[in-house]
């Protein structure tokens, strides 16, 4: 099932490439996510029907950002079909290609349990991607594209270096080397400490860069604000979870050698700053898709804070890596309407979006409510979650911070979204305004993400509950 699951996507990408038709073409996306989402949701409710390898592995940290991959994938591909619709001035090959080998990479990296195939799927989901990113053919998005490749691949060039540690860590203690995550784990009590903490620094600021973590996020804000609607979407709520997932394998492995006291103050130090880093661009900010990429740096340090506090805060730490995907496809999604009813991202030449795209602006301004964690919408419980098992195990700097941090970006967002929903219409002239309808294919897709965001708020499912728990369990904390 791995490699149906792995390739799918792959062979599609290859259909697309000789499918003469750029009005058909499009539709083989939410075809390949229909049939990705279908056979995730097999493989989830029967995980003991899946042959594995010692290499390819679905474990339960795994399953959830699988999970998370191929729900965003499917709404984002029907999106991607209305989007395309209006974007007919340029061929949709590269675009249809790029976006379902996107989502074969990521799904490698979703099973690896072989830190050098981990390694190399986080590098080929830069190469997939890029072009991507490009697909606008602006002079932006050529500076933004070559800041995604030069920035992503030295963090990945230092993340392979960290694996090299890691391996050695073994050697230097009179073991067998091996990059194969079980084999690690188990001994992960024996490895050399100081190559193991060296592996773990080096890791942090390697896949942290893919992860968007600051200092080292600068690609970030470029990408995300400049790649089409869909693919920012995948960028943030998926992409960077990816990344996370790498983070996570090291922490477990840090945990499983007894070296907490070690990792934590520094993924909570590094949580914090990525907070306030994005909460400083964020005030002020007049481009609604960067406040976007900015909130995605936020949440991606509030996973950070949240492994880093530990304990019980893991599962509203795994909760957050659901709700933050769900929630930031619906908000890159309607922000992507409003950008093609307008022409523009500036707040200058944006505004009163209730009234010229009453549903999309209505969405924005819900994803907005819902993204800084306000009730009853998902990320409010997995905030909370972090934020009270914070103050139950005496991180009181770090939780107050982290309130007052919120807050912050509270006031940085509300100022932008006001601006684009409300106010008057620009006066005609004053920015370029291309017709744009609200169609199905690009407004049915964010009112579901909505709706799956209030229902993680309101009960979360039970077998997304056995999910998380089991997650945590596999990293040997107890929620």
């Amino acid at each position: 099932m791995a490699f149906v699951l792995i390739f799918l996507p792959l062979f599609m990408a290859a259909v697309a490439a000789v499918v003469p038709s750029d009005r058909l073409r499009p539709w083989l996306l939410p075809v390949t996510g229909t049939l990705h989402l279908g056979l995730t949701f097999l493989v989830l409710a029967r995980p003991g029907q899946v042959a594995t390898t010692t290499w390819l592995v679905l474990d339960p940290l795994g399953k959830i950002v699988l999970l998370v991959v191929s729900l965003l994938f499917f709404f984002c591909s029907i999106h991607a079909v209305g989007y395309l619709k209006n974007s007919h001035t340029r061929s949709n090959r590269v675009f249809c290609v790029c976006f379902s080998a996107f989502l074969g990479v990521m799904t490698l990296v979703t099973w690896s349990h072989h830190l050098g195939i981990m390694w190399v799927a986080i590098e080929a989901t830069t190469l997939v991607s890029a072009p991507l990113v490009y697909f606008e053919h602006t002079p932006r998005s050529i500076e933004a594209t070559w800041k995604y490749l030069v920035i992503c691949s030295v963090g990945i060039a230092l993340a392979l270096l960290g694996s090299f540690f890691l391996a050695y860590a073994s050697l230097h203690a009179g073991i067998n080397p091996t990059l194969v995550f079980e084999e690690l784990l188990q001994q992960a009590p024996h490895l050399s400490k100081p190559w193991l903490h060296a592996a773990f620094v080096l890791m942090l600021v390697g896949y942290g860069t893919k992860m968007g973590l600051a200092p080292m996020h600068t690609w970030l804000p470029e990408a995300h604000s400049e790649a089409p609607a869909p693919v920012s979407a995948m960028f943030s709520g998926a992409l960077l979870v990816c990344a996370f997932l790498a983070i996570l394998r090291v922490y477990h492995l840090c945990l499983a050698a007894g070296d907490a006291a070690f990792v934590t103050p520094i993924l909570i130090f590094m949580g914090l700053f990525s907070m306030a880093v994005a909460g400083v661009f964020m005030v002020g900010q007049k481009d609604f898709k960067r406040m976007l990429a900015y909130s995605s740096i936020e949440h991606m340090g509030i996973l950070a804070l949240g492994i880093g506090i530990g304990g019980v805060a893991l599962f509203g730490t795994l909760l957050h890596v659901v709700a933050h995907g769900v929630t930031k496809g619906l908000l890159f999604l309607s922000a992507g309407n409003i950008y093609h009813a307008y022409g523009s991202k500036n707040t200058d030449e944006v505004s009163g979006a209730l009234r010229r795209l009453p549903l999309s602006g209505t969405l924005f301004l819900a994803g907005f409510i819902a993204i800084i964690g306000s009730p009853p919408f998902g990320p409010f419980i997995s905030e909370f979650s972090i934020l009270n098992a914070g103050f139950a195990t005496g991180h009181y700097v770090a939780s107050g911070l982290f309130l007052l941090l919120l807050l912050v970006i509270f006031i940085g967002m509300g100022a932008t979204v006001l601006k684009v929903v409300q106010n008057r219409e620009p006066a005609s002239g004053a920015a370029p305004q291309p017709v744009f309808r609200e169609g199905l294919l690009t407004v049915a897709p964010p009112i579901v993400l909505l709706g799956l965001v209030l229902l993680l708020g309101l009960h979360i499912p039970a077998p997304l509950s056995n999910l998380l728990h089991n997650a945590v369990d596999f990293l040997e904390v107890q929620p």
